[in-house]
């Protein structure tokens, strides 16, 4: 039936069939050092799609290459030594070995890799220390918040320094104050290592939050690929217009994401905003201004200018931006 379909799958004849489609014709490219989160509702096809690029299941059709090597052509041992030095994962399951100390855990996926004892407990304390546990490394799992079991995790994927790190809903297991701090830690992480990552989630908060572009899925399809701003501002699709009509746009759009280019001479206000700055946070700034307020990049290069209207629109939408602003 697959090759009948010639590529074209739809869902429902399929399920029809007895068949499940777990990922269909999901084609796309992760750049070197960006946060692609993968979202959607359970069922989407979304953990599927981590598993066949790390090839914990095998795809019936399609190409795989990471760093230009093809995974499918890969043999077994070969997958192993990808995994063990490019690879690391961090799924819901914390998986923590309870016998084992915070340091012992982290330190074993090194241990199996072959590294000496004395350098795996050394690179597992650099870990440690990394993810803010430092004074608990001797500490055992059920000693531990869940907040702290999962840091021990993300520190025990990061021992082996991977160049991919896929996180399969790592935090949805966490209460809300718990979780909020791990992104903290996660950005912060992030701000540091740089690391090429695919994480998934099905809190359209957390994807509009840590990542750089969002692929939003259903029925194993890939509905929109973009960043998380064109997403929130031009949904292509009717199911990802309803992922972001609850969203407030004013929390999560940046300033550069509404900008109008800058057009011959114009007469600015005294007031400058940062094109990285969230529209919450200077909207009240900026409907106080009469002129059209100048928007900068980290160098005070004016690179475009926010008016009211722009802010007005964002926060009420655009029936009430033409009300107010006319």
């Amino acid at each position: 039936m697959l090759r009948e379909s010639d590529g074209k799958v739809d869902a429902k004849v399929f399920q029809d069939a007895g068949c499940v489609v777990g990922v269909n014709n999901a084609s796309f490219e992760v750049h070197k050092g960006e946060m692609l989160v993968v979202m959607g509702l359970s069922g989407s096809g979304k953990s599927t799609l981590l598993r066949c690029i790390s090839r914990l299941t095998d795809t019936t059709a399609g190409e795989i290459f990471i760093d230009g090597e093809d995974l499918l052509a890969m043999n077994g041992r070969q997958l192993i030594e990808l995994r063990r030095n490019k690879m690391g994962m961090v799924f819901q399951s914390f998986a923590l070995l309870p016998h084992k100390t915070v340091l012992e855990n982290i330190a074993f996926p090194l241990q199996v890799k072959g590294i000496s004892t004395a350098d795996s407990m050394k690179r597992a304390m650099e870990m440690v220390e990394l993810v803010s546990l430092a004074g608990r490394e001797n500490y055992f799992p059920r000693q531990l918040s869940g907040g702290q079991q999962q840091r021990v995790g993300i520190a025990r994927s990061l021992a082996v320094e991977p160049d991919i790190w896929f996180l399969d809903e790592p935090f949805s297991a966490l209460d809300p104050l718990i979780r909020k701090e791990m992104q903290d830690e996660f950005l912060r992480l992030q701000g540091v290592l740089h690391k090429t990552i695919l994480f998934v989630t099905h809190d359209f908060s957390e994807a509009l939050r840590l990542a750089d572009r969002i692929a939003i899925m259903k029925d194993g399809v890939i509905e929109q690929l973009d960043t998380p701003a064109n997403i929130v501002l031009n949904p292509a699709t009717e199911y990802v217009s309803k992922f972001t009509e609850e969203v407030p746009r004013e929390k999560v759009l940046t300033v550069k994401s509404v900008m109008d280019p800058v057009n011959g001479q114009v007469d600015l206000s005294n007031l400058k905003v940062s094109g990285d700055a969230i529209i919450e946070t200077v909207a009240e700034a900026v409907l106080a201004e009469q002129k059209p307020v100048a928007v900068v990049d980290d160098s005070d290069k004016t690179v475009g200018l926010v008016h009211a209207s722009n802010m007005i629109h964002i926060l009420f939408g655009k029936s009430n931006a033409a009300e107010l602003s006319g």
